[in-house]
């Protein structure tokens, strides 16, 4: 019962932290952040790790992106490709040089120097869309671009994990692991082409709810193929998104796995993953917070302001665009968390990560609105 009872507290803080974090205008994930650092052993101690926990936020990272997937819209990527690509590419390769070289410098190891990098590599789309929806510029050329750039960004991070991972861990079995890979991104294609004649069979079922339950399924079978090849998960639920957008039940699809992912599992993956934090760095080491969320910002900010300029666009469009870029959210706290259950960060940095994360995910949202009124 122990474990119903923080379900059950996690729910309740996470459904007011929503409703607050409306009111005040902030995302909603910052909120359930901050609600899972208070109810956390640092602070007042409510809820604990635990391993129905852990499966819940595992279940949640995976349906994150699943969802991701399904929001993404391949024919605006393809409309602004050379745009959002460029921004895509400066905007992950300005964080792993600088974050890189900046954790270096500060004496971490090589390791952990290149896995700042990449934890800041990568944009939050669901936050960034979400402030675009707010603002009306989500159909905007600007933000289509910042869209398509969020999605090849965050596809990027990902390989970039997945293959550094294999290098760390490979060893002999690198070479084998790097095959398994290819191997699973050329099945990944073949999903893709064959989701419309599936859901021809599937159609045809006198199955409840049977297109969410195949796309759940679907999901989860490559998120564990995805794991099983020396990958993340993340990847194979991401992919599954993408393929299945293109079916004609897709807005009913993502209606019904939204709601059974954000009443459920997404707010306790936003809360539990704080569990971890400790406040010490802010103590400590607040220079180095200082320093770390300063580049968040313009690690983004100024690629994708000059990539904008590189392809014509207006100096007010530009700035959206690169204000739009800073958001990192949940890809983001998800990179961490890999690093931390795979050992290849220890929870002291895991805190720092987190914090960042965090404070750079409130000032984006800021930082948008003021470019928005620059003409």
């Amino acid at each position: 019962m122990n474990d119903i009872l923080q379900i059950t507290l996690i729910l309740l803080s996470s459904f007011i932290a929503t409703i607050l974090s409306q009111k005040i205008k902030i995302p909603a994930v910052v909120g359930q952040m901050l609600v899972g650092i208070l109810l956390a052993p640092g602070f007042l101690g409510l809820i604990h790790s635990g391993h129905t926990l852990e499966v819940m936020s595992e279940m949640g990272i995976i349906f994150l992106m699943f969802i991701a997937g399904l929001e993404s819209d391949l024919s605006v990527l393809k409309k602004n490709f050379k745009p959002s690509l460029v921004v895509a590419v400066t905007g992950v390769i300005a964080p792993l040089i600088i974050f890189f070289l900046s954790a270096y410098w500060l004496g971490l190891g090589l390791s952990t120097s290149f896995f700042y990098g990449i934890v800041f590599a990568a944009t939050s789309v669901s936050i960034t869309v979400e402030v675009l929806q707010e603002y009306g510029k989500l159909s905007t050329r600007a933000g289509n671009i910042i869209l398509g750039a969020a999605v090849v960004d965050d596809i990027l991070a990902v390989l970039i994990l997945s293959i550094f991972n294999a290098i760390k861990n490979g060893g002999s079995q690198l070479l084998l692991r790097l095959l398994s890979e290819i191997l699973f991104f050329i099945f990944l294609i073949f999903v893709h082409k064959s989701i419309p004649k599936i859901w021809k069979f599937i159609d045809k079922l006198p199955i409840y709810m049977k297109n969410t339950s195949a796309a759940l399924i679907i999901c989860l079978g490559l998120s564990l193929l995805s794991n099983a090849v020396g990958m993340s998960a993340v990847i194979g639920s991401f992919f599954a998104g993408i393929a299945i957008s293109q079916t004609e039940v897709t807005q009913q699809i993502k209606e019904y796995s939204t709601s059974i992912a954000y009443i459920i599992f997404i707010p306790i993956f936003f809360v539990s993953i704080a569990i971890s934090v400790k406040f010490d760095a802010l103590i400590h080491h607040p220079q180095i917070i200082l320093l770390f969320t300063i580049l968040a910002l313009l690690t983004k900010f100024i690629p994708a302001y000059f990539s904008a300029k590189l392809f014509k666009l207006g100096t007010s469009d530009s700035l959206l665009i690169g204000t739009g870029m800073i958001s990192r959210g949940e890809m983001a706290l998800i990179v961490a968390q890999i690093g931390l259950s795979a050992s290849i960060i220890n929870s002291d940095i895991y805190s720092e990560l987190v914090i960042v994360i965090i404070l750079s995910t409130l000032i984006a949202p800021f930082l948008i609105k003021k470019a928005l009124k620059i003409k």
